[in-house]
This record gives C-alpha cells, sequence and structure tokens, in this order.
C-alpha cells in the first residue's frame, strides 16, 4: 500500500489558470495523437459549443463551433441560461464525438460527430431516450456504446425531479436506447449529482462525477468498479476537490474531466469562477488542476491561480466581409451572421433594430466573450438613422450600455449610458459635436481581490471619445450586480455591438485584455 497524498502536498501544475478565460464552462477535453480539444457550454448563444486546441496544452487557439447553425440545436425559442449544456467531448473509430443536452429544447439529447474537430459537424444524431443534462459517451472493449447521465427531470426550465446518475447503452447509429435506464453510484450525498464521466484505468471503470450544486460548494467525485455499468465505490477520500469554505481565489470548482498531460501526469479539466472583490464578474471559465494517484484513486490538486502574463489585443476593421467567420463572434438564438451585415456599408459592420435592444429576448446584437478582468472594448460608431452602441450582456435583465443617436439639436451626437438590472435602470448623457464618435467600455480589476477585506466588485467606465481624440466619460459605476452571482448562474459577460432602433454602423472595433488579469 502507497501513502495516500494529502491536496495540499500536490505539486501543483504551472499551466496558466485560467486556462481558457471568459464564459467557458463545462469543459470536455481528449488528446488524440499529441493534439488536445476541448469543448465549452454556450447555453442561448451561437454558435454553440466552441471546439478549442493545443499542442502543450498552455497555449489553447480556437478553431471552430460544432454548431455553426440554428437548426443544428433547435433555440430559436429557449429562454436565456436554457439551451446548450454540459458537452462531452470523446474520440473512437476515427471520428470525433459532441453528446449534449439542449435543455428546454427541443432536440433533447444530441449526438454531433466528424472527422475534423475544426468542423465541419454533423446534423445531429437525437437520442430521445436519454432524459436528463450533462450526457457523458463511452465505450466498452466490446465496442458496445453507453451513456451516462445526470436523470434531472424539467418542464422547461422548472425542476421536476432528480432521479441520479442514470446510464443506457444505446446505438449511434440509429439514435435508439437499447434498455431501460440503471441507476449508477450518485455520489456522497451532497446535492445535484450531475456532469458524470467514465473512464477505463488499470483494470477498473471509474465514474467521476460532479455535486454539490454549480455554486461555492461545487465538488469532483470519483468511485470505481469492474465494469462500465458498475456496482460502483466511492472513493474513501470523496470529494477529491472542492473550493467550499476555503478563500481560494478559484472558486465553484467542478464538473471535470480527466486527461492525461503532455509530460504525462494526469490533469483534470473543469470549470471554475475567479473572484474580483467578493464576486465572480466573468462567470465560469475552464481550469486545470494536476492529479496524484495513490491505492488506484486519484487526489487532486487546489485549483491555483495563475492567469497569463501577456495581455490580448483583437481589432477588426470590417473591410473585409468575412470577418464575422471568426469563430469568436457570438449572437442570442441566432448567428452572427444572420444579425450583422458587411457588405451594406463597406468597411461598417451594420446592424438593423429588428428584434429590439441589448436588453430584449432576442436582441440585434453580435458580441464576444469578455477575457480579462480588466479590458477595454471600443468601436466606431455612426448612428445613422437609429440608435445603438456598446453593450455588456449577461442577459436581457442584466445589461450595460453605451448608446449613440443623432443630437435632438441635429448637430453631433448625444452619448447615453445605461445600467439595468430587474426593477431598475439609471443613465447618462452626454453630447459630442461628431457625427460618428468612438465608445468605449473599460472594465478595471480592484486594487485588491481579497474576498475578505474588499466590499467591491470590478469598476466599469463608460465613455466617448471625439473626433479630436479626447476621452470623455459619461460615466462608471462598481460591476458587482454584472456578475455571475447576482445576474445569472451559468453564464458569463459578452460584449459587442447592438442596434435599439433604426440602422446602425460601427467600425475598428477592438479588444484590449490587460496581462495578468
Amino acid at each position: 500500500m502507497t501513502s495516500q497524498p494529502d491536496s495540499a502536498s500536490i505539486e501543483p501544475t504551472e499551466l496558466p489558470n485560467p486556462l481558457i478565460p471568459g464564459f467557458n464552462p463545462d469543459p470536455s477535453c481528449v488528446l488524440v495523437d499529441g493534439t488536445y480539444y476541448a469543448v465549452t457550454s454556450t447555453f442561448e448563444y451561437l454558435p454553440a459549443l466552441p471546439v478549442y486546441r493545443s499542442t502543450d496544452f498552455a497555449t489553447w487557439e480556437h478553431i471552430g463551433n460544432v454548431a455553426t447553425r440554428e437548426e443544428q440545436v433547435g433555440i430559436a425559442g429557449t429562454p436565456s441560461t436554457a439551451g446548450v449544456w454540459a458537452p462531452t467531448l470523446r474520440y473512437h473509430d476515427g471520428l470525433y464525438h459532441v453528446i449534449v443536452t439542449v435543455a428546454a429544447g427541443a432536440r433533447g439529447c444530441v449526438v454531433f460527430t466528424a472527422t475534423d474537430p475544426a468542423g465541419p459537424w454533423s446534423e445531429g444524431l437525437g437520442l430521445d431516450g436519454v432524459q436528463g443534462i450533462d450526457p457523458d459517451l463511452a465505450w466498452d472493449e466490446n465496442g458496445t456504446a453507453y451513456v451516462t447521465y445526470s436523470g434531472l427531470e424539467m418542464d422547461g426550465t422548472r425542476v421536476i425531479a432528480h432521479h441520479g446518475i442514470l446510464q443506457a447503452r444505446v446505438d449511434l447509429t440509429t439514435g435508439e436506447v437499447l434498455e431501460k435506464p440503471r441507476e449508477l453510484w450518485s455520489g456522497t450525498g451532497l446535492t445535484a449529482p450531475e456532469a458524470p464521466h467514465l473512464y477505463r484505468r488499470d483494470g477498473f471503470w471509474y465514474l467521476m462525477i460532479a455535486e454539490g450544486g454549480t455554486g461555492y460548494g461545487h465538488s469532483v467525485s470519483i468511485a470505481r468498479g469492474p465494469s462500465a455499468e458498475g456496482p460502483f465505490e466511492g472513493a474513501p477520500h470523496n470529494p477529491i476537490l472542492s473550493a467550499s469554505g476555503t478563500d481560494r481565489r478559484v472558486q465553484c470548482t467542478g464538473h471535470a474531466d480527466l486527461v492525461r498531460g503532455p509530460d504525462g501526469r494526469d490533469l483534470l479539466i473543469l470549470l471554475g469562477t475567479r473572484t474580483a472583490g467578493r464576486t465572480s464578474p466573468l462567470g465560469r471559465e475552464t481550469y486545470v488542476t494536476a492529479v496524484d494517484w495513490a491505492d488506484g484513486w486519484p487526489y487532486a490538486a487546489p485549483v491555483p491561480y495563475n492567469p497569463r502574463s501577456e495581455s490580448a489585443e483583437e481589432y477588426f476593421e470590417f473591410t473585409d466581409t468575412t470577418a464575422l467567420a471568426d469563430p469568436g463572434w457570438l449572437a442570442v438564438g441566432r448567428t452572427p451572421e444572420s444579425v450583422a451585415s458587411l457588405d451594406e456599408r463597406p468597411g461598417y459592420l451594420t446592424l438593423h433594430a429588428d428584434s429590439g435592444g441589448i436588453d430584449s429576448f432576442r436582441p440585434d446584437f453580435v458580441g464576444r466573450r469578455q477575457r480579462h478582468v480588466t479590458s477595454t472594448v471600443s468601436a466606431r460608431v455612426d448612428p445613422a438613422d437609429g440608435r445603438g452602441g456598446l453593450g455588456i450582456r449577461l442577459d436581457e435583465n442584466f445589461t450595460i450600455g453605451v448608446v449613440a443617436e443623432r443630437s435632438p439639436t441635429g448637430r453631433g451626437t448625444r452619448v447615453t449610458a445605461r445600467a439595468s438590472m430587474p426593477t431598475l435602470l439609471n443613465s447618462w448623457s452626454t453630447e459630442v459635436p461628431d457625427d460618428e464618435v468612438v465608445l468605449r467600455i473599460t472594465t478595471l480589476a480592484p486594487a485588491s481581490c481579497d474576498p475578505q477585506w474588499l466590499p467591491s466588485g470590478d469598476l466599469i467606465r463608460l465613455s466617448v471619445v471625439d473626433a479630436t481624440g479626447v476621452e470623455k466619460r459619461v460615466t462608471e459605476f462598481d460591476g458587482r450586480v454584472w456578475s455571475v452571482e447576482t445576474a445569472v448562474p451559468f453564464t458569463g459577460r459578452v460584449i459587442g455591438m447592438f442596434a435599439e432602433e433604426g440602422t446602425v454602423r460601427f467600425a475598428d472595433f477592438g479588444y484590449h485584455g490587460a496581462a495578468g488579469t
């Protein structure tokens, strides 16, 4: 018998954390021929299910998305925080598979396949007999396919019952579920057993799950058994990972997947949130931590906070009509290409307010994930005959915007900053003499991120830059309300361009993320 390591004694990984920053929850990862691929959740956004690639597990490239058309996932009418939930990515017999649940949608449990993870991916095969969330896909030694999932019974977004972790054999050619789902080990008794993943290692089958809910009690637990069907026995040191009750910078750690790292050591890729003061403005992100094994059980190190030392820069001139083909653009319930036009006026992205502003159910909005707590986003705006600007969206109830429109005097531009949450809307206005203005949203990390002492969140500043290059601050405020703890439980900040009346044109969209944040 080997000595059992204490989690604090496990040598931590030196990989960057967050590993994939910004709104990237529920990660799943595979290693194929020396290359890693990871997929995360997207909920109401399209394109759905981003695919990331890495050869060193440190630098990740966004190479595509699994669902690039609304018809693949059917989320045109799903409410916010429903839609495309936690995926599992696996590789088998030359095919990449992504299995996922579309919550409150007609498609239910769907399996997508591709020969190249960059796409294109299939239309998706529905598994009608899988009624639950967080499905996993595994094959036994005979090639039998198993779907293991969390038996959460829902009516739309309303939870009716939870039946624990369930499993059934499936036919991935026809979509037929071949047996009545069986009950498996469902954790240590903590709430909401979910996110199951099956692995075969050293003669055992391991069943890893999340439990404790997706908030500050989020945890990872594991069991093992003789076959993919069990029976499973829980590890004596469960949960093997949790930040619950600690003052660690990375909280809500859970929903993990196990993968062999570049140096041969096992890693857990998982979701977590990083606190800025008392809240997590960027939502649930992808993290990594190291794993050691003893007596046939995995022991996980606490998740370290190790932000990247380099800054990030993105810039779009919109002179190229393929600019929206960049896989990082997002829209709500629709594809970015169906919301915005790049060929109406050369060098501009044009939005028409057909559905409503950033606070509408399906806004005329295209944006990108905010990936740094300290960041600057700007765009040159010609309000034309309409009204629109830059905004931060968590959902339609929690939004921030800085809006441009023609001045009522007929000369220059009126700029209005708005901060919206349920039952409350604040606005501040100013005017500049130019017909086109640069709108800017700046977010600043608090001076200290110690949750024990700091009562504030990040600072959000809304401003306008006139034709002479002078920046005029319209307003600034504490960003605690626009965080995952207050606004939305599952997603994160998406920041971009919107129209709320008439036609609005945008140029020179830029994003800067500060190093170390």
